[in-house]
């Protein structure tokens, strides 16, 4: 195990990708055990892929993918920019709702970003604000993604925590619109303070004209969530649902998706589904490992001795230790090795499934947003030619205060569980 251990810092220290990071590990403990047959690799690769619920992970990539390249992006930010454009710093503002509504479609912050991100910059650029404050507001917003429903991440967490995913859905709508809402008080702040532009008031014939304009797109996450929580088909189904929508949209009423970027788009999601299973049936092998070893129930243990019964303490030391881990780790890879420690001690605590699932989600997304391995950052880099260190001081006043909603989700539960509740998930 300290070999195991040892040679996992050492991979992701050097720069080798987590899936691969785990697989060399985890064979390195079998080669040094040898009372493991080999086979067992293959027969864990395969149970941590064998999911139907994980059949939405791939959809929701295609589905997203195709929204971004079938020029729905340009539509919904000319929408939310006709709605929001008129307060100071309108274009910021109208980020942040764009983003509300794509979360009901991609599921993925990281698709948000890339999406929305390439119309954002050169709009936001246009409009004389400066690079650093355009990075740190896309890459913010783009976090309400996974926490407003459909969600790759709750999907994943769902699997591993034997959660619903409808109940999970739910439980993200209050938490996702209170980012939203602590996003747009805080570049309010900043553009009273910069004396950042904001745009006339959209009038009612062109408030109406943006509308019906997006409105084959807003539709898609209505079609998803009434379908998912009307009971007509299931999460997984619902991606199935999205691509089909999403593809008709862009090839049929749009007119934007010829056969080279449908194949592109395809290729595109392939790349993204596998480098996410690859992480998938590693965890797996690497967790079988742990649980044999019987590390699960000895760090469990210590935490309890630490805790004790006191549930506020034990989510307290869950998200100082998420936010640390999500600097180093991906979202799926984290919750894929802390999962089956901390789901035990949620069951002795009463801690609820589906609150404790907002709680690891919210605290991983954040992690999206800091250094060294965050995507975010790394995709807001690349989009606006900026050093990784510029970008995460201007990310820093954003992420204060999504950790304040981190928070309030953490100890108001009645805020997360409410819709669950109220539509009979929990």
């Amino acid at each position: 195990m300290i070999v195991m251990f040892a040679l996992l810092i050492l991979l992701l220290v050097v720069g080798v990708p987590i899936g691969f990071s785990l697989m060399l590990s985890s064979f390195a403990y079998l080669l040094l055990n040898g009372d493991i047959a080999f086979t067992i690799m293959t027969q864990k690769f395969a149970d941590g892929v064998n999911n139907f619920t994980l059949l939405a992970v791939p959809f929701f990539i295609l589905a997203g993918n195709f929204m971004n390249a079938s020029g729905v992006t340009d539509r919904l930010f000319g929408f939310a920019k006709s709605m929001v454009g008129h307060i100071p710093g309108g274009l910021a503002h109208a980020n942040v709702v764009a983003n509300i509504i794509m979360a009901g479609m991609s599921g993925s912050a990281v698709a948000d970003a890339g999406g929305l991100g390439s119309v954002e910059v050169k709009a936001m650029r246009d409009d004389g604000y400066d690079d650093e404050f355009t990075a740190a507001v896309i890459g913010a917003a783009s976090l309400i993604g996974p926490i407003i429903p459909p969600s790759i991440p709750m999907v994943i967490y769902a699997v591993l925590s034997g959660a619903s995913v409808a109940a999970l859905f739910a439980a993200g709508f209050i938490p996702g619109l209170l980012m939203a809402g602590s996003l747009m008080i805080m570049i309010y702040y900043f553009a009273v303070k910069r004396g950042y532009p904001r745009h006339p008031r959209s009038t009612a014939p062109e408030l109406a004209k943006s509308f019906l304009v997006s409105f084959p797109a807003l539709l898609m996450p209505c079609i998803i969530l009434g379908g998912i929580f009307g009971g007509i088909f299931t999460p997984t189904e619902a991606g199935a649902v999205a691509v089909a929508y999403s593809l008709a949209l862009g090839g049929l009423a749009y007119r934007m998706l010829g056969w080279g970027g449908i194949k592109k788009v395809f290729i595109e999601s392939a790349y993204t589904t596998a480098s996410v299973m690859l992480v998938v049936i590693a965890c797996a092998l690497f967790a079988w490992i742990l649980a044999i070893e019987q590390i699960p129930i000895l760090l469990g243990n210590f935490i309890i001795s630490i805790v004790h019964t006191n549930g506020a303490l034990f989510l307290l030391a869950v998200n100082i230790f998420l936010l640390f881990l999500g600097c180093f780790l991906e979202p799926a890879a984290a919750m894929l090795i802390t999962m089956p420690i901390f789901m035990p001690i949620c069951q002795q605590l009463g801690i609820h499934p589906v609150h404790f699932g907002i709680v690891v989600v919210l605290n991983l997304m954040l992690g999206l947003l800091t250094p060294p391995v965050g995507l975010v950052l790394n995709v807001m880099a690349d989009l606006v030619r900026l050093p990784l260190v510029r970008i995460v001081q201007a990310v820093f006043p954003f992420m204060t205060v999504l950790i304040v909603v981190l928070l309030i989700v953490t100890y108001f539960p009645a805020l997360v569980m409410f819709l669950p509740r109220l539509l009979g998930y929990a």
